[in-house]
């Protein structure tokens, strides 16, 4: 069991002297206790940030960082600008982790006096609290310090593991590895708007969450801004053989010169997506809107980072049917970076927003049968998930405190969360919903809230103006009960229905399977396929399906998947080397963790998993090793 699915009070149990499990041994004290009924970290307006902004709060920043591939590491200083909340306040409290902090001054006109500071609480994976004493005349701080090279927010990549000729850096500072690249108040309730100077190799180039493409660097040197303030999940960093195209007023393509023209067509729609969205929820208010294309090694679809949202190569499928992701990280612009959530426990703001949103993208960019067929995968995965997850972390607003931010997001974040905002547009139709949203955003624009803040905003401006159609218990249901209410109708689609009929009839040998009845199929419609076969076949019927649909070297990566998936568990040897190129050529956690989870169920694949994950591991993103060392029992202290 992990230290974050403990319940509270057993949590605060192991915590006292003498009480710790050998098997749950956290590296550094976990949580002073202030007192006996509850631990110091729900006492601080974010429990998983050391900061307390609501003494004094970070306003800007200034990164200075060089970037050292042969160290791994970026070293520089950051100066802070500050504003104190609570006028007797004299310390500014910062989250760190793995930096190593040189030396702390005041900025001002004179000597740049040296500050008082020193390391407060601290947490495995918190990291440690950086307390400094606050210069006197109130002027900026600044800090000088460097990364450790398996910082948990950076990815150091050499030549051979992008298939380039130049090493790559990229970060991903959600929800709280910002800290270990960054000293700051590393909490989604801060927003701070930053300038950056990046010093690099001649060879490689930079891009920031900020506007980027007039960046042409003198000497290595790059400067950079972003004006609009965000919070510090949202700042970014990539650094390798990046090249840009631009396809659209508002859109480029930054990629490895390689991948751009592939990628290039396949986000063309990109444009009329954030057309369609401004139709929506007002205009779009960041600038550019950039996709940048990273190395297969990243850990996650897409991240939202605003101007130059980062996305896996893995959605180029050639045939633009995998772009709703690019319409879930643009929908962001809106639902998350505009509106941000202000504690992790809130998630469901973000996600469960933007998933909706970009519904309505597709909607409107694909049609309606797209988005349709899209939504019942996604309520029928929702379901399965629910299977899996205790009564409590079925509830958008999940009750149980976990010390790591990362379990408050799952299916019930994305897709619960988005169906809660479907059942609210069914209730009082399509354009009064719009309207409603698009005051919503207009009234919290650049901050950062609560669900409880959100409750009221809809209690006040939807449900009381339609007491007939939706009310206040119906909203509890949604955010306090496990589970999918009773009185919500989910999605169906007849496409899905066709195929049902067609699986049944095969199995019951009334058809004979041939291409002719998949040729008009969508990605969609052949995951829905995949999913609908019986979870145990024979060598026959699989050798069959492979033979009729080449479906072992599909190279859409979502329908691989769900091949390789049926080929682990029905132990279909004729894939395992598709298999292991698939596991050793991607990094991305939604795709290679089921796998790894089917190999290590079957006895007879273990060997055959922790081959392919002593091949695979030194090109994963730390955020997807920490989740797969533990599935297939690697022990990184051995190991490395």
């Amino acid at each position: 069991m992990r230290l974050n699915q403990i319940p509270f009070i057993v949590f605060l149990i192991l915590m006292l002297p003498g009480c710790q499990n050998s098997q749950i041994k956290p590296k550094e004290t976990t949580v002073i206790i202030a007192d006996s009924s509850q631990p110091a970290a729900l006492k601080r307006p974010d429990p998983h940030s050391y900061s307390r902004h609501d003494r004094v709060k970070i306003k800007h920043l200034d990164i200075n960082l060089e970037v050292d591939f042969k160290d791994k590491v970026l070293a520089g200083f950051v100066t802070i600008d500050y504003e104190k909340i609570k006028p007797e306040a004299s310390q500014l409290f910062l989250d760190t982790r793995d930096l190593k902090i040189k030396r702390i001054t005041a900025v001002n006109d004179s000597n740049n006096p040296k500050l008082i500071w020193r390391y407060g609480q601290s947490h495995e994976l918190l990291g440690k609290q950086l307390i400094i004493d606050l210069p006197d005349d109130g002027s900026a701080i600044k800090i000088q310090y460097q990364t450790m090279p398996k910082a948990s927010g950076l990815q150091w990549l050499s030549p051979s593991q992008t298939n380039g000729k130049q090493p790559y850096l990229f970060s991903q500072s959600q929800a709280i590895h910002a800290r270990s690249w960054i000293p700051l108040q590393d909490t989604p309730a801060v927003r701070v708007t930053y300038d950056a100077t990046i010093t690099v190799d001649r060879a490689v180039k930079p891009v920031l969450s900020a506007d980027n493409n007039q960046q042409k660097g003198v000497d290595g040197v790059y400067k950079f801004s972003m004006p609009q303030a965000i919070p510090s999940y949202l700042i970014a960093i990539a650094v390798g053989d990046i090249t840009h195209q631009k396809i659209s007023e508002h859109v480029s393509i930054f990629a490895a010169p390689d991948v751009v023209e592939a990628a290039a067509y396949e986000f063309s729609e990109t444009e009329n997506m954030i057309t369609a969205t401004e139709k929506y929820y007002g205009s779009y208010r960041w600038g550019q809107y950039d996709l940048l294309i990273l190395p297969p090694s990243f850990p996650f679809g897409g991240m939202e980072n605003p101007k130059l949202s980062h996305i896996t190569p893995t959605v180029i499928a050639g045939d633009r049917s995998l772009d709703s992701l690019i319409a879930h990280e643009l929908a962001h612009s809106w639902s998350g970076n505009l509106v941000t959530n202000a504690l992790w426990q809130d998630a469901w703001l973000n996600e469960g927003f933007t998933t909706y949103i970009e519904s309505r993208i597709v909607d409107a960019v694909h049609g309606k049968e797209r988005m349709v067929m899209e939504a019942t995968l996604a309520y029928e995965a929702l379901l399965n998930s629910m299977q899996e997850l205790p009564l409590d972390q079925q509830k958008l607003i999940n009750p149980t405190f976990s010390i790591d931010p990362d379990d408050y997001f799952s299916a019930v974040t994305y897709d619960k969360g988005r169906f809660f905002l479907d059942w609210l547009e069914q209730q009082v139709g399509r354009e009064v919903f719009d309207q409603f949203l698009n005051m919503y955003f207009d009234q919290f624009a650049f901050q950062s809230i609560t669900t409880a803040a959100f409750t009221q905003y809809l209690d006040d401006n939807l449900v009381k103006k339609y007491p007939e159609k939706i009310s206040m218990k119906q909203v509890d249901v949604w955010l306090n009960e496990p589970g999918m209410p009773d009185f919500f109708t989910p999605p169906t689609t007849s496409q899905f229905d066709k195929i049902d009929q067609l699986v049944e009839a095969w199995l019951s040998n009334e058809l004979q399977l041939t291409t002719a009845i998949s040729r008009a199929w969508t990605t969609q419609e052949w995951l829905h396929f995949l999913r609908a076969l019986p979870s145990q076949l024979t060598a026959e019927q699989l050798q069959l399906l492979d033979q009729t649909f080449s479906l072992t070297q599909r190279q859409n990566s979502e329908i691989a998947h769900d091949w390789l998936l049926i080929s682990i568990n029905n132990q279909y040897e004729v894939a395992y080397g598709r298999l292991i190129t698939y596991l050793t050529e991607i990094g991305r956690v939604k795709l290679i963790k089921p796998l790894y989870e089917a190999l290590m169920a079957q006895p007879a694949l273990n060997n055959l998993a922790a081959n392919i994950y002593q091949k695979a591991r030194a090109s994963y993103h730390p955020i997807a090793t920490s989740q797969i060392d533990t599935i297939v029992g690697h022990n990184p202290d051995v190991s490395e």
